[in-house]
Order: C-alpha cells, then structure tokens, then sequence
C-alpha cells in the first residue's frame, strides 16, 4: 500500500516535477468459477484497479503543482467484452475504465485522463497457434496488434491529447464493433 507514494515521491524528488503518469501492470488470471478464490480476485484487483487509483491519487499533487498534466491508464476491450474464466480480470479493468472517467472530472481541466483499451497486441506464452489463429480470425483487420501500436496509442495522448479527457480509445483491429 505504500509502494505508489514511494514511487511518485522518488520521481517527483529526482525530476523535479511529474507531468505523465501511465499505468500498464496488468494481471490476467484465469479462474473458473468453481475455483474463485478471495485471494484471486484482491490479488487482480490490487494490480488493476488498486494500484492505478493510488498511484493517480499520489501523482495528482505534483501533477497540480505543475499546473497539468496526464494520466493514461490500459484498461482492455474486455472490460465491455468479458468472457468466460476471467470474471476478475474482466471487473477490474471494467472498473478501471470508471475510475478513468470519474478521475477525468475531477481532475479537469489541468489533468487529462483517458484509457487505452487494447485487442491482442500480446498472445499469452500458453496459448497455443490454434486459438491465436482463432482469436486472430475474430480481427477484422485480420492481425494481432502489437505494444509498438498501443504505445503510439500513449504517444498521441500525451503529445496531442489536449482536448481529450475520459475517453476509451480501443486499439483493437475492430474487434470491439464485431458481435
């Protein structure tokens, strides 16, 4: 719990200052239902919803006293899209998107915050061909994207961002529009 205000503190105390805050940790556990766990849902809530929510809450000071600045947390298209045996998952980063739209009026209008909801831009090691094929399949661009675009995805936000707040931006090859 005392992690994300050491964090900010160090950054603030060796730049001086604190303009961009991006929140990428994710866990992406599987859990059947039979096998939920309070255990596994903290643990996933911790890492997705937990830590950005503090980490904001600690970066925002600094953020004011340089009178703006950015916080863009990845969220995933799953958040609207759950699927079966990641209910924890799938209500963290549901939640995540909330607290990025809850954030972003509060803390306009010097502080933007926005999320970035990826497709695939990174298969799971066990997954095997056949269902990267199948998910792949399900792209309407027909490809998994990568970190290079999720990246650019930051980038735009953070140099060209000055009139977006509490916004959504799936990169996902259109994956989010197909039923």
């Amino acid at each position: 719990p005392a992690a994300p205000a050491a964090i900010v503190d160090q950054t603030g105390s060796g730049l001086g200052r604190l303009d961009i805050l991006v929140n990428n940790a994710s866990n992406f556990s599987e859990s059947e239902l039979d096998n939920w766990t309070d255990d596994h849902w903290e643990t996933v809530f911790r890492v997705n919803l937990f830590a950005p929510a503090l980490l904001a809450k600690a970066a925002v000071p600094l953020m004011q006293r340089g009178g703006s600045g950015r916080i863009i947390n990845l969220a995933d298209i799953l958040a609207d899209r759950p699927i079966r045996r990641f209910a924890a998952y799938c209500a963290s980063k549901a939640a995540l998107v909330s607290l990025t739209r809850s954030l972003a009026r509060e803390l306009a209008p010097a502080i933007t915050v926005n999320a970035i909801a990826p497709g695939i831009a990174v298969f799971p090691d066990h997954y095997d061909q056949a269902l990267r094929e199948k998910l792949i399949r399900q792209v309407p661009l027909k490809r998994a994207g990568s970190p290079e675009e999720i990246a650019a995805t930051v980038r735009f936000l953070i140099a060209q961002g000055d009139y977006i707040t509490g916004q959504v931006i799936n990169v996902d090859g259109g994956r989010s529009i197909v039923p």
